[in-house]
C-alpha cells in the first residue's frame, strides 16, 4: 500500500469514528474524490486493517461503515465552542480555496468529536450547528479576486522550505520563471512576495490570480537578509507597492467625521492627532496612491489630502457632498 492511500485509509478511519452514523460509500467517493468502486475496495480495506468496524443501515436501506471507538475519558469538558471555532475556521478557509487548511482543520475536528462520548458528540454537534445556523456566512463585503486552489497549495508548500518555485505568469504561453517565495499579501488582490534571481535582488510582487501554474521545486533557498513580511507589507497602504510613490501621508478628516475617522487603523504605524477646530489628521509613511483613493472616496468631502501633492492631485475634484453615510 503506497503512502498516500495509506493516509486515505487513516483518514476513513477518523471519519468512520467521529461520524456518529458513520460513512457511507456516496459520502466516500465524494470526501475523496474517487468512483463508486474505488469506495467499495476502501471500505473492504477498512474491514481488513481495523478490528471494531461495524456496518449499519440507514433509514434509506444504506449501508454506513463506523468505527466503534474506545470509552472516552471521564472528565472530557464540553467542546461545542471548540467545534464551533474549527468549523468557522474550515469554512472560511475553503471560502478563499485554502483547501490544504480547510482539510486539515476538519481533521482536527473530527479528532476532537472522536474522544467524545456518543451523547457529548452529538449535543456538542447540534449545540454547534445551531450556533453557524445563526451566524451565516461572515465574509468582507466587496468583490474580490478568486485564488486557485491548485495554486496555494504550491505556494504554502513551497514557503515550508523555503523552496524554489517555477510558475507560468500572464498567460500559459509565457516563458516559465524561476522564483524564491518570501510571503503572501492577501487582500481585495492577492500577490506572491518572491524575488527572481534574473532579475536582481529586489522582491517582486506577483498576482496570485495571474499565476496560471505552479510547481514547487526541490531546492532551497536563503531568505533575504533582515526580512519581516509585517515590514515589507507596512511600506504600502494595500498590496501594491510602488517605491516611487513611497512617503509621508496626511488626512485631515473634518470635525463631523473626525470621530469616526478615529474608530479606524489606516496603516499599523499610523499616527492620529486631534486639532483645536475638533478635525483629526492621520498620518503615516506607505506607498499605494491608487489604493488610497480608493478608499478616500469613500469619505465624500469629509477628508482633505495635506500630503503628498501627488496623491492630492489624484482626488481632487472627486469628493461627494452627497453620500447617506461614512464608512
Amino acid at each position: 500500500m503506497t503512502f498516500a492511500k495509506a493516509n486515505d485509509l487513516l483518514r476513513l478511519a477518523q471519519i468512520a469514528a467521529s461520524r456518529r452514523l458513520g460513512i457511507s460509500l456516496e459520502e466516500i467517493s465524494q470526501e475523496f474524490s474517487i468512483s463508486h468502486r474505488t469506495a467499495q475496495r476502501m471500505t473492504a480495506a477498512l474491514e481488513d486493517n481495523f478490528a471494531n468496524v461495524v456496518i449499519v443501515e440507514d433509514d434509506d436501506r444504506r449501508r454506513r461503515w463506523r468505527i466503534e471507538s474506545a470509552a472516552p475519558e471521564r472528565l472530557q469538558p464540553r467542546q461545542e465552542n471548540t467545534i464551533e471555532a474549527l468549523e468557522i475556521a474550515a469554512r472560511a478557509a475553503r471560502d478563499e480555496n485554502r483547501l490544504r487548511h480547510a482539510r486539515a482543520l476538519e481533521d482536527i475536528r473530527d479528532s476532537l468529536i472522536t474522544r467524545l462520548s456518543p451523547r457529548d458528540a452529538l449535543r456538542s454537534e447540534v449545540d454547534a450547528e445551531a450556533v453557524l445556523s445563526a451566524l451565516g456566512q461572515v465574509a468582507r463585503p466587496g468583490p474580490k479576486v478568486a485564488m486557485k486552489p491548485q495554486v496555494t497549495d504550491v505556494l504554502i508548500e513551497a514557503l515550508r522550505g523555503p523552496f524554489k518555485m517555477r510558475i507560468c505568469y500572464g498567460d500559459s504561453s509565457s516563458d516559465p520563471r524561476i522564483v524564491e517565495p518570501h510571503g503572501l499579501l492577501l487582500g481585495l488582490r492577492s500577490y506572491l512576495v518572491a524575488r527572481q534571481a534574473d532579475r536582481g535582488e529586489a522582491l517582486r510582487h506577483f498576482r496570485l490570480d495571474r499565476i496560471v501554474s505552479a510547481e514547487c521545486l526541490d531546492e532551497s533557498f536563503p531568505i533575504q537578509a533582515g526580512f519581516s513580511l509585517s515590514d515589507h507589507a507596512a511600506q504600502a497602504f494595500g498590496a501594491y507597492q510602488d517605491p516611487a510613490q513611497y512617503g509621508e501621508i496626511a488626512w485631515r478628516f473634518l470635525p463631523e467625521a473626525a470621530a469616526r475617522a478615529a474608530e479606524f487603523q489606516f496603516h499599523p504605524n499610523q499616527s492620529a492627532d486631534y486639532q483645536d477646530d475638533g478635525s483629526l489628521i492621520v498620518r503615516f509613511k506607505a506607498a499605494g496612491w491608487l489604493e488610497m483613493a480608493w478608499h478616500l472616496y469613500q469619505w465624500g468631502d469629509k477628508v482633505e489630502v495635506l500630503e503628498p501633492a501627488g496623491l492630492k492631485a489624484l482626488v481632487a475634484g472627486y469628493a461627494r457632498a452627497d453620500f447617506p453615510a461614512l464608512p
